[in-house]
């Protein structure tokens, strides 16, 4: 599939071969008489800057999560000044600011310490209009995004800044697929209209149909979720029969790019963004999408179809021209543009930013949990150069497994020891102790491998030359005399002798649910048979799976380095 070419903006648009195929139509003309006649009103410009997969992330991530397309990127005082600027470059009123949910949820602490206030408010701030739930905006259930959109104190925790009490968002949600089950009425507006220029734009949001399947049980308690196209087509024909035509989606699902494509790429789209996109209405003109994490910049049936990646590193700025006599979209096109650190900081932003950190303050020194001995990153000697486990490598996938086994159905988890940043000394661990260790806000991924896609995990260690670091669910041998593969083909291999996870041997054509980082997902490390995992869920920070583990494990001693064995 193409991706969306972003033309040159303002120039006047007049060649029918150029527009998008499908949805999109050619300016009618108006009563000329072939020899440079009235040729109808100019079209009207207008700009969407669009967002997905925010997360919290107030601050510049850290880490692989704080960089794409090679340069650092993110943090809420660079977003706001990109989106100014950006919508700078046009008529300011004719920019409409949206996203595609998971705004909040799964954040850092700055923002989670907070039931994610802060980031509600940067939002804001920054000038977002309009956005879709995603699955991560019912973590804490219905009421809480109810009062997340609208104000109010928690109802456990109070307000966070009892000088200044949670007035609510400044932007709309939208919710046209998450229905209350006692009354089959949307949770939240399903669309809203913007009048930009004299025309006018419906927006549907929607989050994808498996919320349910992602979230906690008490999360979705009372709410149903209703399939993405037969909902998003139900909108588009309400919105055309109230005289609006130019139709956007902004829905919490994705899709996937195959490995090393671009940001404005759209190389081996798959995913459940595509058959979506396939049958939506001619009427819908452009998909905003997210949940995946990727970004990418693509034509699907004539729509326009882009995601920002996540944690506030892109900016889609998507360029729409529209006939203000019939309100039909003539041209869509998009670019992702990168939220680069080499911008003026916003003032507000970073006042904001400031004034939750000090509020922070006593968070950080939480004490999470205790240990019974010091805990080392230092891994223990296989044979050879060749080195295995750590103590708390082994902990971090445990407390890894313990956050997705029930929740995702999880049955191992493998963690990468250069993500292990630091030492745990024997005694009180507090929470900066804690995120010392992980500092990179990484994300919880549980993906489906097969028995041999687990195999050649394990076996591609060795062309990586690092060992991840086991679960205490697997439990494998390292034959000495064995054959590594290559980078080419890591499958090769023959150093991997009698895997078993839960005492059961591995059947190389079952299937089973593998957590990892979202580093480590992504191919990070060189660990490309990841990125083949189908079924991906991203779920929360690994920092705060780590510090729950240690809550309620209470304390913990340092966990043996047997899981990994010499044949």
């Amino acid at each position: 599939m193409p991706r969306s070419s972003r033309p040159v903006r303002r120039a006047v648009l007049v060649a029918a071969s150029v527009l998008l195929a499908g949805a999109l139509t050619a300016a009618t003309s108006g009563g000329g008489d072939g020899d440079g006649g009235d040729t109808g009103p100019e079209p009207v410009a207008v700009q969407l800057l669009a967002l997905n997969d925010f997360h919290g992330n107030l601050e510049p991530p850290t880490g692989s999560s704080g960089t794409i397309a090679g340069a650092p990127a993110g943090g809420v005082e660079y977003l706001a000044t990109q989106l100014a600027q950006l919508a700078g470059q046009v008529q300011q009123e004719n920019t409409i600011t949206v996203a595609a949910g998971d705004l909040i949820g799964a954040s850092p602490l700055l923002s989670a310490a907070f039931h994610d206030e802060p980031s509600i408010e940067a939002l804001g701030l920054a000038g977002l209009d309009l956005a879709s739930v995603g699955n991560h905006e019912f973590d804490e259930g219905a009421d809480e995004l109810l009062r997340i959109q609208n104000g109010g104190c928690h109802p456990a925790d109070g307000c966070a800044d009892q000088e200044r009490p949670y007035k609510g968002a400044e932007f709309q949600y939208l919710s046209a697929n998450a229905f209350v089950t006692d009354t089959g009425e949307p949770l939240l507006a399903p669309y809203a209209i913007k009048e930009v220029g004299g025309v006018r734009i419906g927006f549907i949001g929607m989050t994808l149909e498996g919320t349910p399947g992602i979230v906690t049980r008490s999360g979705v308690a009372g709410l149903e979720f209703r399939d993405e196209i037969e909902t998003g087509n139900r909108y588009a024909e309400e919105l055309q029969k109230q005289g609006v035509e130019a139709i956007v989606v902004l829905l919490h699902e994705g899709g996937t790019q195959a490995p090393n494509a671009g940001i404005n790429d759209c190389t081996g789209l798959q995913g459940p963004i595509v058959p979506i996109a396939e049958g939506f209405s001619p009427a819908i003109d452009v998909v905003v999408s997210g949940h995946t994490h990727q970004a990418y910049n693509c034509v699907i049936a004539g729509k326009v179809v882009t995601s920002a990646s996540s944690f506030g590193r892109l900016i889609t700025d998507i360029d729409l021209q529209i006939d203000p006599a019939t309100g039909n979209v003539l041209m869509a096109t998009a670019t992702n543009v990168v939220v680069g650190r080499d911008v003026p900081a916003d003032p507000a932003e970073t006042e904001l930013v400031a004034r939750y950190r000090t509020l922070l303050g006593p968070i950080a020194s939480r004490q999470v949990g205790e240990t019974t001995g010091a805990l080392t990153r230092a891994q223990e000697p296989l044979f050879g150069t060749l080195v295995g486990e750590s103590s708390l490598g082994n902990l971090i996938a445990d407390a890894q497994l313990a956050a997705t086994d029930q929740e995702q159905g999880a049955v191992a988890a493998f963690m990468n020891p250069g993500g292990v940043r630091a030492d745990l000394d024997a005694g009180p661990v507090t929470y900066e102790e804690a995120f010392t260790v992980q500092p990179f806000n990484n994300y919880l991924t549980t993906v489906d491998l097969t028995g041999a896609q687990l195999d050649c995990l394990l076996e591609q260690q060795f062309v990586a030359e690092r060992t991840l670091q086991p679960s205490a669910s697997v439990a494998y041998t390292v034959d000495p005399g064995g054959v590594s593969g290559t980078a080419a083909d890591p499958c090769s291999g023959t150093r991997v002798g009698a895997l078993s996870i839960a005492g059961t041997p591995v059947d190389p054509a079952a299937t089973y649910r593998i957590t990892v980082n979202s580093f480590l997902a992504d191919g990070g490390d060189g660990f490309s048979v990841l990125t083949q995992g189908a079924n991906r869920v991203v779920g929360g920070l690994d920092i705060d799976g780590l510090a729950a583990y240690l809550t309620e494990v209470g304390p913990v001693a340092p966990p043996a380095t047997d899981r990994i064995t010499v044949s």
